[in-house]
């Protein structure tokens, strides 16, 4: 006979599985950020590594804009301009002092309206990959990027929290529900 008890527990275990799950999805998947910015203004695209033992004169940094044109690469830790979109020549900035730290990110100037799309940066050997949106306003420049990003990744941790707290309170609800009828049994 099927029971009640079973069927909680079930859920409890299955709702566990899919956090633990979840969230290492969460570290594999790369996020999309979005920055904004004015045209004639300047952006700073964001990307790091999460490896902590990545030797930056061992790695390359690849960035891309919408996939296809090459804004800047990074080889073995050096700034390479070979194959780079004509666009770029003069207006991207990179910060050698922070690849230590695994920091590849870069400084775009004299923003356009043909720069806002997707920025994509591709870490090897690592594998890690981050895409930031640019969106280009007409209006006055923004100055802080931090107060432009996207909601990044505290919807994800709300989604997680709040499916453990039902899973939680539903197993409460199965404790005392059975606790009550414990007496009634004997009787």
């Amino acid at each position: 006979m099927y029971n009640i008890y079973e069927f909680y527990r079930g859920t409890l275990i299955i709702g566990c599985c899919f956090i633990c799950v979840f969230a290492v999805l969460i570290n594999k998947v790369s996020l999309q950020e979005t920055v904004e910015a004015a045209i004639g203004g300047s952006v700073l695209l964001p990307c790091s590594s999460t490896k902590h033992d990545l030797k930056f004169q061992d790695t390359d940094v690849h960035w891309r804009h919408n996939d296809s044109e090459i804004v800047c690469d990074i080889v073995k830790g050096k700034d390479s301009v070979a194959g780079q979109d004509p666009r770029y020549k003069t207006r991207v900035e990179t910060f050698p002092e922070e690849y230590e730290r695994g920091n590849f990110s870069i400084k775009l100037t004299d923003l356009t309206h043909t720069d806002a799309g997707d920025f994509s940066c591709l870490i090897t050997p690592s594998n890690e990959q981050e895409t930031v949106q640019l969106i280009i306003n007409a209006g006055k420049e923004n100055t802080s990027n931090q107060a432009n990003q996207g909601p990044g990744r505290t919807w994800i941790i709300s989604i997680c929290v709040g499916t453990f707290s039902v899973i939680f309170i539903v197993f409460i609800a199965y404790v005392i529900i059975r606790r009550r009828k414990k007496p009634q049994a004997a009787l």
